[in-house]
């Protein structure tokens, strides 16, 4: 190319030094900046004055002119070269990536690394018009890879299997979910019990607890307590702990003192099942004082009602149905047939200051005991009269082999209260 290029211009410069230059016009040959020459703009040749060049110089002033021209278009060439190397990579890649073919791009494009036109000005043109067909494919292989990743459709195979262990799976959950309900529902019962079970232990210890205490401090002796209800309702009342055995006889002693009236009430009974009336004390409204054995009722010549402490003991034996009364230390009255060979049952329920009409209930007010009771036992046997008058007058001290009175075997309920007793010798100056 180059040698064209010079013999072109020696042919020039030969053709126009036979034909002589015109008169006072000389002419120079400057070399072009890359800026006119990418423009497409020619500067005119500028006009010497004075002075000729030898055609000699003129042909190296063009060739060097045509040289300076031919590297910077190589140049430009080799730069716009690695720009499109840079972009085919890049575009390369791109369909790589996204696996798709742009439509109208394959087989039939034109291959724009292929020869190039040798007019600087159409080999500009056509690399502009290659730098953006190459961005427009990019930009439009970037705009499908997007549209695919966001638009793509599963098969429907896929779509089915993953449906199927979505299904599994939430199959899975609501069973375990069902397992964890049951665990907790057996967990919320058992947890109950405990603390049901925890509970009663920790209000029995309370309990005992509270009985050691009182026994130990409230008391000079477990003894020496009585049992206070000062009102006549149906809801004060003591109970005792034990119940009884089967007996065939017994003898029951307490200390009481009352000034009720009319009658000073139901000092105490004994409920079984089937029968609410197998031992009772009772004097109601102006009847004098009755013992009933299974619902049979004696009459006693007792009188208890002024205020002041006395001594009460009652025996009975099955034999006959024989009984005796004893007010202070004295026998006041005697009886029998009185539910003779009958046994009292055992098992029941035994109630201080209220006459049962249920085991254990059914209190009727009228018939409650007002007052103060101490020293209640009671003996598997008949005393004799002397240790009956022993016990009266302080000189012994005999509790009860079948029911003693202590204090951790009374409980009091409905404000019946417990306090400390006066002496056996206080309650005798009280006669």
């Amino acid at each position: 190319m180059l040698a064209l290029l010079a013999a072109g211009v020696a042919l020039a410069v030969a053709a126009r030094a036979q034909d002589g230059p015109a008169p006072g016009n000389r002419f120079v040959c400057t070399a072009l900046p890359p800026e006119a020459v990418r423009a497409g703009c020619l500067l005119p040749a500028m006009p010497m004055q004075g002075g000729a060049l030898s055609p000699e110089d003129e042909l190296r002033a063009a060739v060097l002119q045509l040289r300076e021209t031919v590297v910077q278009q190589k140049e430009t060439l080799g730069a716009q070269r690695e720009a499109i190397r840079e972009l085919t990579g890049k575009l390369a890649r791109c369909e790589g990536l996204a696996g798709v073919k742009v439509p109208g791009k394959a087989g039939t494009g034109k291959d724009t690394m292929g020869d190039l036109p040798r007019d600087p000005g159409h080999v500009v043109e056509q690399l502009s018009r290659s730098l953006q067909t190459l961005k427009d494919r990019l930009e439009s292989l970037e705009h499908q890879l997007r549209m695919n990743v966001s638009n793509s459709v599963l098969p429907g195979d896929f779509r089915e299997v993953l449906q199927r262990r979505l299904g599994e799976l939430e199959r899975q959950l609501l069973h375990k979910v069902a397992e964890l309900e049951d665990e907790k529902s057996l967990l919320h019962n058992e947890t109950s019990a405990h603390r049901l079970k925890t509970e009663s232990a920790l209000n029995a210890l309370l309990q005992r607890v509270t009985e050691l205490e009182r026994g130990n401090s409230a008391f000079k002796s477990p003894d020496a307590f009585k049992v206070s209800l000062p009102l006549r309702t149906n809801y004060l009342y003591g109970k005792i702990k034990k119940t009884l055995p089967e007996l065939y006889a017994f003898t029951i002693c307490l200390w009481l003192r009352s000034s009720a009236s009319p009658g000073i009430g139901t000092p105490f009974s004994y409920a079984v099942p089937g029968q609410a009336n197998e031992i009772v004390l009772i004097e109601w409204g102006n009847n004098p004082i009755e013992l009933l054995i299974n619902d049979k009722v004696a009459q006693l010549p007792l009188f208890v009602s002024d205020g002041k402490w006395h001594h009460i003991c009652v025996t009975w034996t099955t034999r006959d149905g024989m009984w005796e009364a004893f007010q202070d230390g004295e026998k006041l009255g005697t009886g029998e047939n009185l539910a003779p060979w009958h046994p009292i049952k055992p098992g029941g329920v035994l109630i201080l200051g209220q006459e049962q009409d249920t085991v254990g209930g059914r209190f009727d007010a009228t018939q409650a005991f007002v007052g103060e009771l101490s020293q209640f036992n009671i003996w598997d046997r008949v005393l004799r009269a002397q240790e009956i008058i022993n016990i009266a007058n302080c000189s012994t001290n005999m509790p009860g082999n079948i029911i003693p009175w202590v204090d951790n075997n009374v409980d009091v309920f409905g404000g019946a209260s417990k306090w400390p007793v006066e002496t056996c010798e206080e309650r005798l100056l009280d006669l």
